[in-house]
């Protein structure tokens, strides 16, 4: 496929990029500092900013897919949305967080008394970024949440797929990879299981 990457420099949007180019995917690598792209065949690297809303959706025409790997604190769900509508892409992947994965009905894990404050405020954005995407009715997305870690590991390929519910290990541990994380997101590309929804991963 032809794959619009936004945010391909950071922690998870690098590990993408490498998994998207290693299955044969064509990647524009959408970056605010695009030279800090490695340089690999298939990998066309832009300039572009979720910021910019007029400029965003000519990035964006033309690819079969878009993957939006991008922090929500202090962005603006709408105007990212408004984007990607207007590019007439078919299919957006965006890398969503954990803080609004469930650890018991009706209750998020950003809300529980020992979630770090320091990422509170991203949470609480990935949170109602979800919220904007299961009012919107036109697009085919999906947000895929990791595990309540998230960090450097292997690319195993051996993991967990879950819905709306945090996945713990036997001993209560919930982690996941960023090279599975990114296994589990272009396979999500690649074969479509959970179109208008969110899903998780973890070991």
């Amino acid at each position: 496929m032809k794959v619009a990457l936004v945010g391909a420099t950071g922690n998870v949007g690098s590990r993408l990029l490498n998994e998207l180019v290693h299955r044969g995917h064509a990647v524009t690598a959408i970056a605010r500092r695009p030279e800090r792209v490695p340089p690999q065949p298939a990998v066309t690297a832009v300039h572009g900013d979720v910021g910019d809303g007029a400029a965003l959706p000519a990035l964006l025409a033309g690819h079969d897919a878009v993957v939006t790997a991008v922090p929500f604190s202090g962005g603006d769900p709408d105007r990212l949305i408004a984007a990607v509508k207007a590019a007439g892409v078919a299919r957006w992947l965006v890398v969503g967080g954990a803080g609004s994965l469930e650890v018991a009905p009706g209750r998020r894990l950003v809300d529980t008394p020992d979630f770090p404050a320091a990422y509170r405020q991203e949470a609480l954005g990935g949170c109602a970024f979800l919220d904007a995407l299961r009012r919107e009715t036109d697009l085919d997305w999906t947000f895929l949440s990791p595990s309540a870690l998230l960090g450097p590991g292997e690319r195993t390929g051996r993991f967990r797929i879950g819905g709306d519910t945090l996945l713990t290990d036997e001993t209560g541990n919930s982690a996941v990879s960023y090279e599975d994380y990114a296994v589990a997101l272009v396979d999500e590309l690649e074969r479509p299981a959970h179109s208008r929804r969110r899903f998780t991963v973890g070991y």
